[in-house]
This record gives C-alpha cells, structure tokens and sequence, in this order.
C-alpha cells in the first residue's frame, strides 16, 4: 500500500468511521435503543445518550466552555 493510498484510507475513516460491521451494528441498536428511551423518558429525567446503551463506543470529550455552561 502506497503513503498515498493509507492517506485516502485514514480520511475515509475518518469521515465514515471504523470499518467493523458490529460496531456499526452496535451504534445501530444503540440509536434505536437511545430514541426509545428519550421518547418514554420523564420530563424531569435527562435525555439518554447513544453512549449509554454501546459499552463500546466512548463519549466525545466535554470542551471547558460547555462544561462552565453546565456548572451555573
């Protein structure tokens, strides 16, 4: 594999994602799982995230504005 092919490859996983279909299939369930949730949810609980049901799939990182945003 050429420099220049790897270097399609690494943007193509990085506009696209990771190529492991359980994964995606992971992400998958936990999307429909997270929806249900939200809609069965009470108006006073926090939303659920997708990051709640995939063991797997790590929550982005909180910048230090929203997290200033969350503490007042």
């Amino acid at each position: 594999m050429s420099f220049r092919e790897f270097q399609m490859w690494v943007k193509y996983r990085h506009q696209y994602g990771n190529l492991n279909p359980m994964m995606r299939m992971e992400w998958g369930a936990a999307l429909v799982a997270s929806v249900l949730a939200n809609v069965n949810r009470g108006k006073d609980d926090p939303p659920f995230r997708i990051s709640d049901f995939a063991p797997h799939i790590g929550e982005p990182a909180v910048s230090l504005e929203d997290a200033m945003k969350t503490w007042i």
